[in-house]
């Protein structure tokens, strides 16, 4: 008998009048059949626009079925430019979603109960604006509500990114990373985890605009207004990015862009820099890491959450 394992699933912001909450008609979109490659880009696809997004797999070794939460009266052309382009970009053709109606009544109280304070690693707690904000000692709070700017700390790649970060803020000290990159920040949790742990000005940059203004806003909430900049940047080939040398880049991206970006990535990090990449699978780690390796890179640790796997990467 076939199981199904619930991965990841991602609540997004619900508009509200007072303490009173707009029943909103939702509808749930499915796909079906998606091989292990073309998850993450499917995911990124319906994060876009779903409140929460969810995926899971029968069987070790069978393909996977992912469920996006969406207003029934949502974008559909904008749906479906998301659906296409994530189907140019994994080679995998997911065909139309199957669509259920989901029951609204409940449907907020349910997701503040799936994404309550989490602490990741030894030093950060992730801390979403409807728990009470208090003082914790001996470990960095992120104020952060999930939403449509990917990273709220649940995900197995983020949670890969803060906790590789922590040994390699143990490891070099504030000193020695002065000049970090947080490549595809999303809602800018790594990069605001670095400015609070190096006391470091971040650049903190996306190809999407709303991620960015995210970003920027997350950093406010933070008290991290002159220790943070988010910029609208398409990778390594604007000048915000490739004008300077890095002691540390975060790339929570994905497996192919990690690969297509190896040789800028080393171009541009300071000898005996570190990178911290993320997005990709436990099986595209051999690709990533051959990639990078070709570029003089050297891994000094992986960590795997789950099926999502971190790399460690350095400069000699």
């Amino acid at each position: 008998m076939s199981t199904q394992t619930a991965i990841q699933q991602k609540p997004g912001h619900w508009p509200t009048q007072g303490n009173t909450h707009w029943a909103i008609p939702l509808e749930t979109l499915v796909l079906r059949g998606l091989p292990d490659e073309a998850v993450p880009v499917y995911e990124a696809a319906l994060q876009s626009l779903c409140r929460t997004v969810s995926y899971f797999r029968e069987e070790p070794g069978e393909t996977w079925r992912l469920e996006g939460v969406w207003e029934q009266n949502g974008d559909e052309a904008a749906l479906a430019a998301a659906l296409a382009l994530a189907g140019m970009v994994s080679g995998h053709d997911a065909g139309t979603p199957e669509r259920h109606e989901t029951e609204a009544e409940g449907w907020l109280a349910r997701t503040i109960e799936a994404f309550p304070e989490q602490a990741l690693g030894t030093r950060f707690i992730i801390r979403p604006t409807h728990v009470e904000d208090r003082k914790e000692w001996g470990r960095v709070v992120l104020r952060l509500d999930a939403g449509l700017a990917f990273g709220s700390g649940e995900h197995e790649s983020t949670r890969g990114c803060l906790i590789a970060f922590e040994s390699v803020a143990k490891r070099h000290g504030r000193g020695r990373l002065r000049s970090v990159l947080d490549l595809g920040s999303g809602s800018g949790i790594l990069a605001m985890g670095a400015a609070k742990i190096l006391h470091q000005p971040v650049l903190a940059t996306d190809i999407e605009p709303w991620s960015v203004r995210v970003a920027a806003d997350n950093a406010v909430m933070n008290g991290l207004r002159n220790r943070f900049r988010a910029e609208l940047a398409d990778g390594w080939r604007s000048p915000k990015v490739n004008r300077r040398r890095y002691d540390l880049v975060f790339a929570n991206i994905l497996a192919r862009p990690l690969c297509a970006m190896a040789h800028d990535l080393a171009a541009h990090l300071n000898p005996g820099g570190t990178a911290i990449l993320a997005g990709l699978l436990g099986t595209q780690v051999r690709m990533v890491l051959a990639a990078h390796r070709r570029q003089g890179l050297v891994l000094e640790r992986r960590l795997d959450f789950g099926h999502w796997s971190t790399l460690v990467l350095r400069r000699r």
